[in-house]
């Protein structure tokens, strides 16, 4: 992988260690867990520290996935995440991808391996790196803990041709702004407006 901004240390967390798919495993054994391509792939590690690199926190912590997107399974688990906190998921062997705006879920139809293979070779577009790319051309650099917050939300139309702004933020705050702009638009009836709290 290219642009290594951060990897894991030592495997600390062995129980959900010992919960993976051995194929992750033996990625992990490896690294545990990684931010690459600058920013733009995070694949979390089994690790109790940092909370924002915790593959435990993200599967089965306070603010887990399933617990606030209605097509997310306990049993999946969210591996990793682009530039912009959208997440992958595995279920069975099967990558999934969930868009954390929408909650929307869609099947890669690849498996951990080829998804590894996919980002390597065409990451600008198997990762979405697209506002990451325009936010590093305007001069910005993105942290390891940081993911970019965009406003407008990209599924949010709006009049103006301008992409939406990014700005870099901490990844534990956009998660958790995701899932309430997610609970805020989920079950909205036509009409009614969201009220969208900066970031």
């Amino acid at each position: 992988m290219r642009g290594i901004l951060y990897t894991g240390g030592e495997l600390t967390d062995l129980v959900s260690f010992a919960r993976l798919p051995s194929y992750l495993q033996t990625f992990l054994r490896e690294q545990n867990g990684v931010v690459a391509y600058f920013g733009g792939l995070h694949i979390r590690g089994c690790v109790e520290e940092p909370a924002w690199h915790s593959l435990a926190d993200a599967w089965q912590g306070e603010l887990a996935f399933w617990r606030t997107y209605d097509e997310v399974q306990e049993t999946d688990i969210p591996f990793a995440q682009d530039c912009v906190g959208n997440q992958f998921l595995l279920r069975g062997d099967a990558v999934l991808f969930l868009d954390t705006e929408t909650g929307e879920l869609a099947d890669l139809e690849v498996d951990f391996k080829h998804f590894l293979f996919g980002a390597e070779k065409f990451p600008l577009d198997a990762l979405g790196m697209e506002p990451l790319r325009t936010f590093q051309q305007g001069g910005g650099v993105l942290k390891p803990e940081q993911l970019l917050s965009l406003h407008p939300p990209v599924c949010i139309a709006t009049s103006s041709k301008n992409k939406p702004a990014a700005k870099p933020v901490a990844a534990t705050a956009r998660l958790a702004w995701l899932a309430d702009f997610y609970q805020q638009i989920k079950n909205l009836p036509d009409g009614q407006q969201v009220r969208l709290k900066p970031l």
